[in-house]
């Protein structure tokens, strides 16, 4: 079968298809074949529409990855099409993101429960002598299937962070307890008291979402009003004297064992505010997905959040907006604790 060439254009292009389309048959036998392209598609993330209809964000990427795929099937014995697609009946452009995004979600619970189990066996240990046996491996395996699943993220599916914040304290858990000279009851390493800081450079990861964008408001409310946010890739970055950095790995401030970064933030700060605190109930549920303080709010906050991440891809943006959300929920919070 022929190849129908998508062109150029890359999703949401205006007036462009946003979709490529694999539409293929198999042959009947061998029954393995079925199984190995299955395989394939799965691993580039592809949607299944139907049974033998898959689908990919348009891009030049996807379409030479899906070709080789329909040259595969091709080969076989199969018969397959790719085409550049606009959804026009039926399935829209958003029940089509929302497949892909069903997919990482699962894929980041996943990943999550382990990290969470993990975090358990390592819980009150600092010595190396105490760690169990293959958890540094075992934190291998979880970031590379984590950086696996944001490799196939298009859409910024729900718990991504939830499973980066629990492999960041995992990470810096066996660090601590692997340092040179560390033995049982160490101290950890200082933070900076959150209270002194003025003017500081905050970084933390791009693409905010519900705990960083809640440490932010936190921030310029309360701790540093002055304070200046910088927006930088998940690893590799080097922070530059004097930046403080929050929710992302090797950060001062980020998870700590099963509290969100919000809430370690908020425990540096020695906050009494009960309003603050219900705050931090909310977004624990939201971004570690354990429904531990069962707040009935989180649901709400959780579908203003996406729909905040989802209007706008700037940061900043992400966190004025934001902000306005969790100063009427601290106002809300306020008038029921009188």
């Amino acid at each position: 079968m022929a190849v129908q060439d998508p062109g150029e254009a890359h999703p949401g292009a205006a007036g462009e298809p946003r979709w490529l389309l694999l539409i293929h048959q198999l042959p009947p036998k061998p029954a393995y074949l079925r199984v190995r392209i299955g395989r394939r598609l799965q691993g580039l993330g592809a949607a299944a529409l139907k049974n033998t209809v898959y689908a990919l964000p348009r891009s030049d990427a996807a379409q030479e990855d899906l070709a080789w795929v329909l040259r595969e099937i091709v080969e076989a014995g199969g018969e397959a099409v790719l085409v550049a697609a606009t959804l026009l009946e039926g399935l829209g452009d958003e029940d089509v993101e929302g497949l892909f995004q069903a997919a990482r979600s699962s894929d980041y619970a996943r990943i999550s429960e382990r990290a969470r189990k993990l975090a358990a066996t390592l819980h009150g240990k600092r010595g190396a002598s105490r760690l169990p046996p293959r958890a540094a491996a075992e934190l291998r395996r979880l970031e590379a299937q984590l950086a696996g699943a944001i490799a196939l993220d298009f859409f910024e599916a729900p718990g991504r962070e939830a499973a980066e914040g629990r492999i960041e304290a995992i990470a810096a858990r066996l660090r601590a307890a692997t340092a040179p000279g560390s033995e049982p009851g160490t101290a950890p390493r200082p933070r900076p008291d959150p209270r002194q800081i003025t003017g500081g450079t905050w970084v933390t990861r791009r693409g905010v979402h519900i705990d960083r964008i809640a440490c932010a408001w936190l921030i310029r409310r309360f701790l540093d009003p002055r304070a200046r946010f910088a927006f930088v890739a998940p690893r590799g970055y080097r922070p530059r004297p004097g930046e403080i950095r929050f929710d992302i790995y090797d950060a001062e401030f980020t998870h700590d064992g099963d509290r969100c970064t919000f809430e370690v933030l908020l425990d540096e700060a020695g906050i009494k505010d009960p309003a603050l605190r219900a705050i931090a109930e909310v977004v624990h549920d939201i971004d570690l997905k354990d429904a531990k303080f069962g707040r009935p709010e989180a649901a709400g906050v959780a579908r203003l959040i996406e729909g905040i991440a989802a209007v706008h891809r700037d940061d900043e943006r992400r966190i004025e907006r934001g902000a306005e959300l969790f100063e009427d929920l601290h106002r809300a919070f306020r008038r029921t604790a009188r």
